[in-house]
């Protein structure tokens, strides 16, 4: 096997390591991380995995020590790489809400707005993005780097922060309001531009890109089947928009067919008394791993 058939993937390391592999491995791609190796052990011989922090992965990509990566939109803009993004690729670590960068200050604070920061010292690990925020916005403030425990400083070391939060309870719990929204950030898959540009490897690309979309489409999804007698078919579809598109076959016994549908996983604790009601038998619920459309 030649170099230029190996795909280099970088994924993130750290928090959002275990979502990333459990979405891979969804996908398709078996991942094994040994704690005794940095090179991790992945079923697919013409993928190579490495394991980076995700404030990293853009820079690699973009330079082309890595062909594509999974990184966050926040860590692209913040290192300003010049990379190409095939899609977004929503997993959080915590809940399915996009990143947020915010602005966050005491409770107790005077600072109201952007313009109050004027003169004022804020903590971040994202410092590219506070200081154009700050430039948009007509507003001289020091800004310095954290490396850390954010939001304890924003209590008595500083007189702001801008931190990363999905729900906001962590910033509550450390009794701090939010002031403004910086960015919204959500993974995505890049690549470099030169790799793009081979067909073998934007080929391989592709598949991965298609089949994550698939696995990430099926979180949400289960799929539905039921025997149903034929006269009762038509007043089903009807009464229930939910299955209006679904697999209609017939059974060996005659009169009686088989209905087979995919839905959203949020509705079927309601639809399946529905279903029984409407004389609906033999209901199977099931997971799926992939929804490609």
């Amino acid at each position: 096997m030649s170099p230029k058939d190996i795909l280099k993937l970088g994924l993130p390391k750290g928090s959002l390591q275990e979502a990333a592999l459990a979405k891979m491995a969804k996908a398709g791609f078996h991942i094994q991380v040994s704690s005794r190796s940095y090179v991790p052990y992945v079923d697919d011989e013409h993928l190579m995995v490495r394991l980076i922090r995700a404030q990293e992965i853009s820079r690699y990509v973009e330079h082309g020590y890595l062909d594509c990566g999974l990184t966050g939109h926040d860590w692209i803009v913040e290192n300003g790489s010049k990379v190409h993004e095939v899609g977004e690729f929503q997993f959080s670590k915590a809940t399915s809400e996009p990143a947020r960068w915010v602005l966050a200050v005491p409770e107790d604070s005077p600072i109201r707005s952007p313009k109050d920061l004027q003169g004022k010292r804020i903590a971040t690990e994202v410092v590219n993005i506070t200081k154009r925020y700050l430039r948009k916005h007509g507003v001289k403030a020091e800004v310095e780097f954290s490396w850390g425990a954010t939001e304890v400083k924003a209590h008595e070391l500083v007189d702001a922060i801008v931190e990363i939060t999905e729900t906001g309870s962590s910033l509550r719990a450390n009794k701090l309001r939010i002031v403004d929204t910086l960015l919204i950030s959500t993974p995505r898959l890049i690549v470099n531009h030169t790799s793009w540009k081979d067909p073998w490897k934007r080929q391989k690309i592709e598949t991965l890109a298609l089949l994550l979309r698939g696995a990430l489409e099926a979180e949400s999804k289960v799929g539905l089947k039921m025997n149903l007698q034929e006269k009762d078919l038509a007043s089903l579809l009807k009464s229930l928009p939910a299955l209006r598109n679904p697999t209609v076959s017939c059974l060996s016994q005659p009169g009686w067919v088989a209905v087979e549908t995919i839905i959203d996983e949020k509705v079927v604790r309601e639809l399946i008394p529905r279903l029984k009601a409407a004389g609906a038998e033999g209901i199977i619920e099931y997971p799926l791993n992939k929804v490609v459309y």
